[in-house]
């Protein structure tokens, strides 16, 4: 059985919380596996200790539906203390805020891909920790997808944004507590920071293995199968091609009005996808992208999580529907506060990337490209393993 990081403080006192002012990065998804949250259980356990939360992208109860849309500062009904938005007029900590604390507790459900902006909300925090000369403390989560493969191309530096802060493939195999030394180590960051580590986790689990209840962190993150569709599947937030939300299943639906599903199937069967099976079906989205219209696509069915391959298999369809339909387009800025750069650049972390599935180049030698960044980028992560398979 799993044992959270929150689970774990809460069995001996931390000296490094004694008599220190608490802040507190979370949202709603913060509970223990009775899903009793951990503001809750930071203020019973340290009565008086906690003196204001933080809150990511989305908002504290993750109620914004979209991207850019910001959250307002606000008082915690349940302890009266103030709650700071990180997504909003800034998305650092000021001094204002890292002056209510002395140690920052973070508890954030993260899914494990490189453009969920949690992790850079985390690089903040540390940057304003190591500035203002206060602590960091990760209680740390599983990474729903799995601690053993990465896959992807590096973020190239010129298309940096708060989707992609440091060179990351899509998928980075790691926790959030182990995220957080990576920045705060190679990127010189160099704030006081510590983890409260989980009991019973290895890097070969999924999500459903922990035995642990879903609490979507986010508010197109209904399941499980939607993180791991997710590295993949990310990748229509840069064109007008639907990643299904407006529906009950986001990031598992795709498609758009001009699509047509047989077409693009014989397009990517040149690429092997194991590990999944794409339905073709239609869908109408009740908001975001062609609201109101019939979608025509697919919606991608896991069959084997551990084969699956979700960046190589959402790179086939965008490949083919960048060379089949005149109809597909760019999503034009902004994007997660970018107000030049191509939204799909800053998603793919790659402008080269992008112009290269343009053309028909096999996607098995553009995937080939990048494996000895790939590799180089596996072996520096393990030095910041924290659990082992």
């Amino acid at each position: 059985m799993v044992s959270l990081g929150i689970e774990e403080l809460l069995k001996n006192r931390q000296p490094l919380l004694a008599g220190k002012r608490i802040g507190l990065l979370c949202n709603q998804a913060s509970t223990d596996r009775a899903f009793n949250h951990t503001r809750d259980l930071i203020h019973a356990a340290y009565p008086g200790q906690l003196s204001c939360i933080l809150s990511p992208q989305h908002g504290f109860f993750a109620e914004k539906q979209d991207n850019m849309v910001e959250s307002g500062h606000g008082v915690d009904t349940a302890t009266g203390v103030p709650v700071h938005s990180l997504y909003g007029e800034t998305r650092k900590p000021t001094r204002a805020m890292m002056d209510q604390l002395d140690v920052v507790v973070v508890d954030i459900v993260d899914v494990g891909t490189r453009v969920y902006t949690f992790m850079y909300t985390l690089a903040y925090v540390l940057e304003a920790a190591a500035e203002y000369g206060k602590t960091v403390l990760v209680l740390d989560r599983p990474n729903p997808i799995g601690g053993v493969e990465v896959e992807g191309n590096i973020l190239e530096s010129d298309v940096k944004s708060f989707v992609g802060l440091y060179p990351l493939p899509m998928r980075h195999g790691l926790t959030f507590g182990e995220l957080g030394a990576l920045f705060n180590e190679e990127f010189g960051i160099g704030a006081d920071y510590h983890v409260i580590a989980m009991a019973g986790w290895t890097r070969s689990m999924h999500f459903p293995e922990t035995g642990l209840p879903w609490v979507f962190p986010s508010p197109n993150m209904p399941d499980y199968t939607a993180s791991l569709a997710y590295p993949g599947q990310v990748i229509w937030e840069g064109c007008n091609i639907s990643e299904g939300r407006g529906t009950c299943f986001p990031f598992t639906l795709f498609g758009a009005p001009w699509v047509r599903p047989d077409d693009v199937l014989g397009f990517v069967k040149q690429t092997p996808l194991p590990g999944c099976t794409m339905r073709p079906l239609q869908f109408e989205p009740t908001f975001n992208k062609h609201k109101g219209r019939v979608c025509h696509g697919f919606q991608l069915h896991i069959t084997d999580a551990k084969q699956f391959k979700p960046y190589r298999t959402g790179l086939a369809f965008l490949q083919a529907f960048m060379n089949l339909y005149p109809e597909f387009a760019y999503t034009e800025p902004p994007y997660e506060y970018e107000f030049v750069k191509l939204p799909m650049d800053l998603i793919l972390g790659s402008q080269k990337l992008r112009k290269r599935l343009q053309t028909t180049e096999n996607l098995l030698a553009i995937e080939q490209s990048w494996q000895d960044e790939l590799a180089d980028f596996d072996a520096m992560r393990s030095r910041y393993f924290l659990y082992s398979d």
